[in-house]
C-alpha cells in the first residue's frame, strides 16, 4: 500500500474490486474479519461527500488490485490539535526547514497542516471548512503564479545578460579595433611631424641662403652704385 508523509488523516482503504463481466465497481472493506461499522447518518454522508470534493480520495494498484483510501470525517479534539502542532514542529527539524525566507520545504509542511486543519474545521463545520479550501486554492494560485513570474523575469535575466554579454563582446572588439586605429593614426601623425620638422628646417636653410645670397646682392650693388657715384664725381673734377 501507499504511505504517504502527510498530516492529512485518511480511512482505512479499502479493495475496489472490478467486475470485468459487467464491468462495474463494487467496493469492499480491507478485511472481511473486520466488524461491520453502522451506517453514517445523513450529516456524516455528506460531511464525507465534501470532503472528498476538498481532497479527492487517492488510489493505487498492488498487482491486479485497486486500493481507495477516503479522507477521515472523524472529529477532532483540543489534544489532536496539540498534537498535530507537536507533529509540525518535529517534522520542521527533522526536514530540517528554514525559520525564515524562502523555503519549499516549509512552505510544504505547512500546506500539509493546513489541509489538516481543513478537514477538521469541514467536519465541525462544512460551510467553513469549503471556504477555508477557498482560501487555500486561493493561496496556492497566487504562488503558482508568481513561481511563473519567476521563472518568466528568470528567463528574460539570462537572455538579456546573455545579450549583453554579446554587446559586451562586441563592443570590446570594436574598442580593440578603434584602439588599434588609434595607434595607427599615432604612427602617421608622427610620421608626418616628422617631415614637417624636416621641411621646415630645409625651408629656414633656404630662406636664410636666399637672405645671404640678397644681402650680398644689395653689398654688391652699394659697391656699383658707390663707384660710380665716385667715377662721376672724378669726371666733374676733371671737366672744372
Amino acid at each position: 500500500m501507499v504511505a504517504t508523509d502527510s498530516f492529512l488523516k485518511y480511512n482505512n482503504p479499502v479493495l475496489v474490486i472490478v467486475n470485468k463481466t459487467r464491468k462495474s465497481v463494487k467496493i469492499s472493506s480491507a478485511s472481511s474479519q473486520l466488524p461491520q461499522k453502522e451506517k453514517s447518518g445523513p450529516i456524516k454522508e455528506s460531511n464525507q461527500q465534501i470532503l472528498n470534493t476538498i481532497f479527492p480520495p487517492r488510489q493505487w494498484l498492488e498487482g491486479d488490485k485497486l486500493w481507495m483510501q477516503q479522507v477521515s470525517s472523524a472529529a477532532s479534539t483540543k489534544e489532536d490539535v496539540i498534537q498535530l502542532a507537536e507533529l509540525l514542529d518535529k517534522k520542521l527539524q527533522r526536514r530540517r526547514a528554514k525559520r525564515r525566507g524562502i523555503c519549499p520545504i516549509r512552505r510544504e509542511i505547512y500546506a500539509q497542516c493546513f489541509d489538516e486543519l481543513i478537514r477538521q474545521e469541514t467536519v465541525n463545520c462544512p460551510e467553513r471548512g469549503l471556504l477555508l479550501a477557498c482560501v487555500r486554492d486561493e493561496l496556492q494560485m497566487n504562488v503558482a503564479a508568481h513561481k511563473i513570474l519567476y521563472e518568466d523575469s528568470l528567463a528574460f535575466g539570462t537572455r538579456e545578460t546573455l545579450i549583453a554579454e554579446q554587446g559586451k563582446a562586441d563592443l570590446e572588439k570594436r574598442i580593440s579595433d578603434l584602439e588599434e586605429k588609434n595607434d595607427e593614426l599615432k604612427k602617421q601623425l608622427a610620421e608626418q611631424l616628422s617631415k614637417y620638422e624636416a621641411t621646415e628646417i630645409k625651408a629656414i636653410e633656404i630662406q636664410q641662403l636666399e637672405e645671404r645670397r640678397h644681402s650680398e646682392d644689395v653689398h654688391a650693388l652699394e659697391r656699383s652704385i658707390q663707384q660710380l657715384k665716385d667715377q662721376m664725381t672724378q669726371i666733374g673734377t676733371i671737366m672744372d
